[in-house]
């Protein structure tokens, strides 16, 4: 057996990006890819908002914050090496409060320390720039900017069967059994037996790790977000993204109004339980997954704490005109006409047992085992670096140029 051969589990954005980095820097190595799914990035990987995140929000120094930092350079390289269009549309953070405004303080130092350019706009400035948009002040960032995260994975997953990666889809993991002589993953109905194993498990990560009888505290809890889509007409007339100053109180960042590529709107996400880790359809549910949930303590403990905002959420999410009231915070001139559709994406969120969410990367390693337990946003623009990161961790004995 090859010393340096590597199984990977999961076919999101995290995973194909590890697997693709691994045979860039050894090439002829063997590396099998196990997705359950018949395709790459089906899940969250490939229902986000699209964002190349710059990392203002990042507490400076963290691994998130110099992740995102590099992974967005590396991102953005990646996309002019295989054709795929991204626009660097910038953001702009709107405070639309005395109080925002203190925190856009917070957010500018923040900037500072991690290297990220910006500009202070004035609200005269504002009303030139988005004349939509109204607010007393705001920050701009001027490398961010938006992609098809599907696309990537799959040009990602393009790249690495032409590198000889092995890729086998709609392969569920099954079993996986770690010995002093390697570690086996039974997937698809065949075995395989590699030196190292990395998952990459995203909604199920909680469950893969308890597969390879490792003993995680923590619980993920899925979080549907809806978007909804906006009037085309009104794409022409928002030039940045827009997003709100976020409130430290609350579990998740808030309503934004988010170009896409291929000339699109969108405004969203609301943050609600979901009823399926995997299940895009409002109505979508797993039992399984709700006893997950509601048998956990963990989960109570974090309702208790968030009643206020779940309420709040929810009042969005069954009454579109409280949905329309909180975009209505920055572009008082949007109507319920201009939202023309939904769709969703489902988060991933590790709650541990006190009722806290995890915000940073969690992993869980074992001599021949690597398990990325939480990947939170901005994991899709930092893919490529998380990739690095985990190669260094966990191989670095194999580290080289790429």
């Amino acid at each position: 057996m090859n010393e340096r051969n590597l199984i990977v589990i999961g076919g999101g954005i995290v995973g194909m990006a590890t697997a693709l980095r691994y045979l860039i820097r050894h090439p002829g190595h063997r590396v099998t890819l196990f997705e359950k799914e018949t395709q790459v990035a089906c899940h969250q990987s490939g229902h986000n908002s699209g964002v190349i995140h710059a990392g203002v929000y990042y507490a400076p120094g963290s691994l998130k914050a110099r992740l995102c930092r590099t992974g967005a350079q590396m991102m953005k390289a990646f996309c002019r090496e295989e054709g795929i269009v991204f626009e660097e549309c910038g953001k702009l953070i709107v405070a639309t409060t005395p109080l925002e405004v203190e925190r856009l303080k917070d957010l500018r130092q923040r900037a500072e320390a991690n290297g990220i350019p910006y500009e202070p706009v004035g609200k005269d400035e504002m009303a030139v720039r988005e004349p939509l948009i109204t607010g007393l002040g705001a920050l701009f960032f001027p490398e961010s900017a938006i992609v098809d995260y599907a696309e990537v994975t799959a040009r990602m997953a393009d790249r690495f069967r032409i590198l000889g990666g092995d890729l086998r889809l709609g392969a569920a993991a099954t079993a996986i059994r770690e010995t002093d002589a390697g570690v086996s993953v039974t997937a698809g109905g065949v075995t395989l037996t590699a030196d190292r194993l990395i998952v990459c498990g995203g909604g199920q990560a909680d469950r893969l790790a308890r597969l390879a009888e490792l003993r995680p505290d923590f619980r993920v809890i899925p979080f549907r977000g809806e978007y909804f889509e906006v009037d085309p007409r009104l794409r022409a007339q928002i030039n940045h993204l827009i997003y709100p100053v976020p409130d430290p109180a609350l579990p998740f960042l808030g309503i934004h109004l988010t170009h896409e590529v291929r000339n699109r709107l969108s405004v969203g996400p609301n943050a609600l339980l979901a009823l399926s880790r995997e299940g895009l359809g409002r109505w979508s549910v797993n039992l399984r997954d709700c006893l997950a949930t509601f048998g956990y303590g963990g989960f109570w403990r974090f309702l208790r704490a968030n009643l206020r905002s779940g309420f709040a959420e929810l009042a969005a999410t069954a009454w579109t005109p409280a949905y329309l009231r909180a975009c209505r915070k920055y572009m008082p001139s949007l109507q319920r006409s201009d939202l023309q559709g939904r769709k969703a994406g489902v988060r991933a969120q590790l709650i541990t047992p006190k009722g806290e969410m995890v915000h940073d990367f969690v992993l869980m390693q074992t001599p021949r085992m690597l398990h990325v337990c939480n990947a939170p946003s901005p994991a899709a623009t930092s893919s490529l670096a998380i990739a690095e990161h985990l190669l260094d961790t966990f191989l670095p004995d194999t580290a080289t140029q790429a």
